[in-house]
């Protein structure tokens, strides 16, 4: 061989090395709440790939996950009795998850979020109509008993803070409102305004995302499939802007959803939407609606105004979808699939692809994504 040739070769190779150690870790949690457990991944940023590399015992039926804003702490609440709030250490070469607390919980709950600064832990209750304030102490360990607590009526079923850690949204299914809170320094919560902004009626407000500018927010509707935008305010309050109506309902002939409850047994295909996501970047945002196993896609235009990409088959019945902290793949997870899977976000398009899948749990529902550098 060309002694020139061997020498880049030689060099080419070891810049790829170099630039391989560069590469952030990034690790893929889903919990799978009939197994009990939360599935660790290895997402590999080049390729799409997804490594199973291994379960963490939770204990119960474990559901929401939520992640320090140093990325060195992952949340979960446990559902089954007793219910319980959970929080591990972070491995951010293997990712693998160490305890750090296991704390009772005052309620069993569908969401928890984490404010900006990770202060507190906030947590909405289902079954119990509340949402709560929880203080988090050193090393990322949940204190309890909670600090705060806002009565939202039936079946409040996310919170989430925006940018400045000063306003908190509560998305409540079975009053048609987000709720608007300040969150103040000491953890409590008050109202804004009147303290809702409503969206249709029995369309059922679901999960809220923030755009990354802090300007909208994006309510989906669990029974009409809606999605609800609303403009945030200087003083934390939401003035609807505009409702985009359910992609899939007319595609595949679904009728107007209604409240899933424990012992529900219809039949009839209906809309049944879970969760919504934006792109850091803004550009785009997708949901996921599960009688149909579809996560559509929109493209974010001026004034925050969504325009339809399109709808695309995933793992059945959707319940969790996430996008890396890279804005280039989205993970979804199925509550009545064996894998999850990853799919390729196309730079200018927003289009998805699916490039690959891992074994998943039974009811495998939460995604959650860790990037570290």
């Amino acid at each position: 061989m060309n002694i020139h040739l061997a020498l880049r070769q030689s060099v080419l190779l070891l810049g790829m090395a170099f630039s391989s150690t560069l590469l952030a870790q990034t690790f893929v949690y889903v919990s799978a709440a009939e197994d009990g457990n939360i599935g660790r991944y290895a997402l590999n940023e080049q390729t799409g790939a997804l490594t199973h590399l291994g379960d963490t015992a939770a204990g119960g039926k474990v559901m929401p996950m939520a992640v320090s804003p140093d990325k060195q702490t992952l949340y979960a609440a446990v559902r089954s009795q007793p219910v319980r709030l959970l929080s591990w250490s972070i491995n951010g070469k293997s990712g693998a998850l160490t305890p750090v607390s296991e704390s009772s919980a005052a309620a069993s709950y569908p969401y928890i979020s984490l404010d900006r600064q990770g202060r507190f832990l906030l947590a909405a209750s289902y079954d119990g109509g509340v949402v709560h304030v929880y203080r988090l102490g050193a090393a990322g360990k949940v204190i309890t008993p909670f600090i705060a607590e806002v009565q939202t009526g039936h079946a409040a079923h996310s919170v989430i803070t925006d940018a400045t850690g000063q306003s908190v949204y509560v998305g409540v299914l079975g009053r048609d409102r987000v709720l608007q809170l300040s969150l103040h320094p000491d953890g409590q919560l008050t109202p804004v305004g009147k303290g809702f902004a409503t969206t249709e009626e029995k369309g059922g407000a679901r999960h809220s995302v923030m755009s990354p500018d802090n300007r909208y927010l994006y309510n989906i509707g669990e029974m009409n499939g809606k999605i609800t935008q609303f403009a945030r305010q200087k003083d934390g309050a939401l003035q609807q802007v505009a409702d985009y109506p359910s992609p899939v309902a007319d595609t595949f002939h679904l009728q107007h959803g209604v409240e899933r409850t424990a012992h529900y047994s219809d039949p009839t295909p209906r809309i049944w939407a879970a969760d919504i996501t934006l792109t850091p970047d803004g550009r785009f945002l997708y949901v996921s609606e599960r009688t149909s196993s579809t996560v559509s896609g929109y493209r974010v235009g001026t004034e925050g105004r969504l325009r339809l990409i399109n709808s695309w088959p995933v793992e059945k019945q959707p319940r969790g979808i996430a996008v890396s902290p890279d804005g280039r793949w989205l993970i979804v997870s199925g509550e009545k699939s064996g894998v999850i899977g990853s799919y390729a976000i196309a730079k200018k398009s927003g289009d998805l692809q699916r490039m690959a899948e891992a074994p998943a749990g039974k009811d495998a529902n939460w995604v959650t994504i860790v990037s570290r550098d």
